[in-house]
């Protein structure tokens, strides 16, 4: 039986930004103690996660991101904080988070939208840009929110970037890194 996989569509982090939230993860392991920890080939922000899809569906998806992304313009982004998802005293995501940026938003929007457009239902809970480093709370207490000053206490410096391409992802629970680069598609003008 053949497995099934998943698909998602992401900001792709430059490589030397992986690398730094790499060495900001190696510090926070030590005051955070979460079951998994992400690997760095893996850190991203999704825009629209499809599932298990027939290939036709995923290729009107890939069509439609084709046509609505280049020439878009490169995204200027600031890690700056962290986060979590799930029970206050036992989340079940711990988060790296970005500044506010409208020009994310509307990235989103507009993968968001050319994946609708190919017959896909997407989440529709408000777009929470983030990156995920760790699943799992596995401390022996409770999760505190302060300790999400860790960030300021270890004196992690803010990281900024610049995201260039959106990647189709295809997902492979059974590798580490566990996320194949499908297809890339250019935010920059190419012409």
């Amino acid at each position: 039986m053949e497995k099934q996989t998943h698909f998602f569509f992401a900001l792709k982090l430059p490589a030397s930004t992986k690398q730094l939230l790499k060495e900001h993860c190696a510090r926070l392991k030590e005051s955070l103690p979460f079951q998994r920890w992400v690997h760095h080939e893996d850190f991203h922000i999704t825009l629209a996660f499809l599932g298990f899809v027939p290939s036709n569906q995923l290729e009107a998806a890939i069509n439609n991101v084709e046509e609505t992304i280049p020439g878009f313009g490169s995204l200027h982004l600031k890690i700056n904080r962290l986060g979590i998802f799930g029970k206050p005293d036992s989340p079940r995501i711990f988060f790296a988070d970005t500044e506010v940026s409208n020009e994310l938003q509307l990235v989103r929007q507009r993968v968001y939208t050319a994946c609708i457009e190919a017959g896909f239902t997407l989440e529709t809970r408000p777009f929470r840009p983030h990156l995920t480093l760790a699943r799992k709370w596995a401390g022996e207490k409770p999760f505190q929110r302060e300790m999400l000053d860790v960030w300021n206490k270890l004196q992690l410096k803010p990281i900024a970037f610049k995201g260039t391409e959106i990647a189709l992802y295809q997902t492979h629970l059974d590798k580490t890194p566990k996320y194949e680069e499908v297809k890339l598609f250019s935010l920059e003008n190419t012409q």
